[in-house]
């Protein structure tokens, strides 16, 4: 049988093994040391179930009753025609300064 290196074979290591368990005391557990353990796995795993962004669903539950969507269209149809409306001004504003340009310069300027 071979043996590694600083291993014992036999009866020549049973007073080491006893020398080293006796050096090596177990630590004495406290009560209820099982449990407990087990009651914060159980409470890892309920906190790691539980949803990660719980203002999310809030907001997205209120938004989705019938007043709250009500307004938010509202608030939607609102800001959509404002930003279509200052779009037309603008585009507005840009052929009339061309229709200008044209009138008023000679024809190299255009």
């Amino acid at each position: 049988m071979k043996t590694e290196p600083g291993t014992l074979v036999g009866n020549e290591d049973q007073p080491l093994r006893a020398l080293l368990l006796s050096a090596r005391p177990a630590p004495v557990l406290p009560p209820r040391f099982k449990q407990e353990v087990w009651r914060r796995i159980e409470r890892a795993e309920v906190a790691r179930e539980a949803p990660s962004v719980p203002w999310l669903e809030v907001l997205v539950g209120r938004l989705l009753r019938p007043r709250f969507l009500v307004a938010g269209l509202a608030a939607l149809v609102v800001v959509s025609g404002t930003a279509g409306a200052l779009e037309r001004s603008i585009a507005a504003r840009t052929a009339a300064r061309a229709q200008y340009l044209a009138a008023v310069a000679p024809n190299s300027l255009r």
